[in-house]
């Protein structure tokens, strides 16, 4: 039972060296075969790349517009209420300044009558 296939040190030493290589064959690289649209790929892919660069721009600059365009809104509201305060201001100054007007005409009167009643009485 020993040596059933009656296979010497040999046969056994070369079987497995075959059968290393037969392994070591399945691991090697395959030869490549060019694919005749690869510069052609290669170009698409730089389009591509380019066109959503061009994309992104078209983006920002949008954001941008948007913002800045926010950012006029905003200093016009500011500007319209600051104005609106100003007005305020003046209309209340104004107010101010017409009633001292009245007042000090009043006082003139008053002066101008007094002055009038003295003179009358005299």
């Amino acid at each position: 039972m020993r040596d059933l296939k009656q296979t010497g040190f040999t046969d056994r030493i070369s079987s497995q060296q075959a059968a290393k290589k037969a392994l070591l064959e399945k691991f090697k690289p395959k030869p490549t075969v060019q694919d005749p649209e690869f510069d052609r790929l290669a170009e698409k892919r730089a389009a591509e790349k380019e066109e959503a660069r061009r994309q992104h721009e078209l983006a920002k600059a949008e954001q941008r517009r948007e913002k800045a365009e926010k950012e006029a809104a905003r200093m016009a509201a500011d500007l319209a209420a600051q104005e609106a305060i100003d007005a305020e201001k003046r209309a209340a100054r104004k107010e101010r300044k017409q009633l001292t007007k009245e007042e000090q005409k009043a006082k003139r009167d008053a002066r101008y009558a007094a002055r009038k009643a003295r003179s009358g009485k005299r």
